[in-house]
This record gives structure tokens, sequence and C-alpha cells, in this order.
């Protein structure tokens, strides 16, 4: 087992939960209108690359390291605006967004010599 395995299967669960949390937290834990907010559409794009990150796909963890920041910045500001079980939900994303940027860096880091990057022009 190489030494990289341990840091994607802490991206894929860390993503995983992120998605999850952001649904739960827009359809029931702390919605922004009562019965549920159409912002739970947000984590559909963390579902959408959810299986290609857990099949080791560079584009989808290239995507998914793009977008994370956005949910690690709109945790930190929900958190810090708002109040009560709202401020925690997002203040728990964001620290979930956090570590799933941690842990997929650190995968890219020590999986990249063993990670087929594609170049313009490069003959297979």
């Amino acid at each position: 087992m190489p030494g990289f395995d341990p840091w994607r299967r802490a991206t894929v669960a860390l993503l995983a939960t992120l998605a999850l949390m952001e649904i739960c937290w827009e359809l029931w834990l702390a919605p922004l209108k009562p019965g549920g907010s159409w912002l739970a559409l947000k984590a559909l794009p963390l579902v959408a690359l959810w299986p290609g990150v857990a099949r080791s796909r560079t584009r989808a963890l290239q995507w998914v390291l793009v977008l994370l920041p956005w949910y690690f910045a709109e945790g930190l500001v929900r958190g810090f605006s708002e109040s009560g079980r709202h401020a925690l939900c997002a203040a728990t994303a964001a620290a979930l967004s956090l570590a799933t940027i941690a842990s997929g860096l650190a995968y890219v880091r020590l999986a990249k010599p063993n990670l087929r990057w594609r170049r313009a022009g490069a003959s297979e």
C-alpha cells in the first residue's frame, strides 16, 4: 500500500462529509427559510465530483481543490455574520472544507510522481 493512499481516503471521506453537511445544513439543520432552502443545491458540484475523486481521477481532484476555497469562504462569512445554529453549521462547513483542502493537497504532493498529468502535445 503506497504512503499516499490514506490521504486519498481521507480526502474522499471528508468530501462526502462536506457534501452531506451542506445538504443537511440548508434543508434541516439551519435553513435560511423554514422548511428548507434552495441553497442546498450548492452541494451538487461536490456530489458530482465525488466519484471522480474516489477513483483517483486527477481532473476531478483539481476541480474539487479549485471549488473548496469558495465553500471555506462561505462558511467563514456566514459563521461570523450569523448566530446560534446557523453559525455552528457554517463553522463546521468551513472546518470540513479546510480539512478537505489540506488532505487533498497532501495527497497530491505525495502522489504526484504516480499521477498521470497530460500535457499539450505530449505523445503517449
